[in-house]
């Protein structure tokens, strides 16, 4: 099989496509515009495999795009802008990315007969849920983002959807909860917090940090989407999780703790607009009918080894 897959130079899209080229004999076509969250450096170790191929450019390229696309088998869509705190600074950039552009990747799988669409898509499409809550988000919860972010993927979920009612295409949806591993950029919770620590820097912590999510190392992360690909049912949204709840707060009193830093760096600062409490993942529909599971599920073993990555890897 002959993949494109989008956004490969990111911190989730890299670590599919090392497993790709490691564990499977598909050709990959790596199309990344190399925004701030995309390094080259994330795929250095298998730039020379005669399996992959890099292309610089944006989903938003109609005759780019239609030009990798003629010649692949399946795509799997990573690019997306994801930071939520610049979707609420410039949710225009967020809209022609996450929702145009995976238009133009919808129109071009549609005229080439793509055997496999697979979106990328987050648990954040469904808004949050309670803090005193057991419940969680399945498949069909309703959708009720929160932030321009996660409306922009939301919207673009949307477009998957009724291009396959409408057209028949192959659509496959996959939405994940909060990833952690390596190569994470330092805007984000754990490694912010990581880099901040070893400079004793003050860690900011919006509100009362409170606010809970559900956590997935990235490797399981990419080996649900592997199944998801080979396995699913077009049409179908299958949901990632790995019953990883965690408050920000003790999150970050963890990363401290192994990082061997006091609590006192932990600085609260304003909270974010619309900030969601709190996330919740029901994975057992592709537990159920794909045989997945989460295998990295010593969640403090993992942290400790992701920190001491982190350690060498500081930026």
């Amino acid at each position: 099989m002959k993949l494109l897959v989008t956004g490969g130079c990111g911190f989730i899209g890299s670590h599919f496509l090392r497993q790709i080229l490691r564990d499977t004999d598909y050709a990959v076509t790596n199309l990344d515009a190399l925004t701030y969250a995309g390094r080259p450096g994330n795929c250095a170790d298998f730039e020379a495999d005669p399996k992959y191929e890099f292309v610089r450019g944006s989903i938003t390229n109609k005759d780019l795009v239609e030009q990798l696309v003629s010649k692949a088998d399946a795509i799997v869509n990573f690019a997306a802008e994801s930071h939520v705190d610049n979707s609420i600074a410039h949710p225009e950039i967020f809209v022609e990315t996450n929702v145009l552009g995976t238009q133009v990747l919808l129109d071009a799988a549609r005229k080439f007969e793509i055997k496999k669409f697979l979106q990328i898509s987050t648990d954040e499409v469904y808004g949050d849920l309670p803090l005193d809550s057991d419940e969680k988000f399945t498949e069909h919860s309703e959708l009720k983002p929160s932030s321009p972010y996660s409306a922009s993927k939301a919207a673009a979920d949307m477009l998957c959807i009724a291009a396959h009612r409408t057209f028949g295409q192959p659509i496959l949806i996959s939405r994940c909860s909060n990833n952690f591993g390596t190569h994470q950029l330092p805007e984000k919770l754990m490694p912010l917090t990581i880099s901040r620590a070893l400079q004793d820097e003050k860690i900011p912590v919006y509100g009362d940090g409170l606010n809970v999510r559900d956590w997935i190392h990235v490797l399981d992360h990419n080996t649900a989407t592997l199944a998801i690909l080979e396995n699913g049912k077009p049409g179908e949204i299958y949901n990632v999780g790995a019953n990883n709840e965690v408050s920000n707060i003790d999150l970050v009193k963890i990363l401290l703790r192994i990082l061997g830093k006091p609590e006192s760096l932990i600085e609260f600062v304003a909270d974010r607009p619309g900030h969601d409490r709190r996330y919740a993942i029901d994975s057992s529909k592709i537990q159920n009918q794909l045989g997945w599971k989460p295998v990295h599920t010593d969640f403090e073993k993992e942290l400790t080894e992701m920190v001491e990555w982190f350690k060498t890897h500081n930026t």
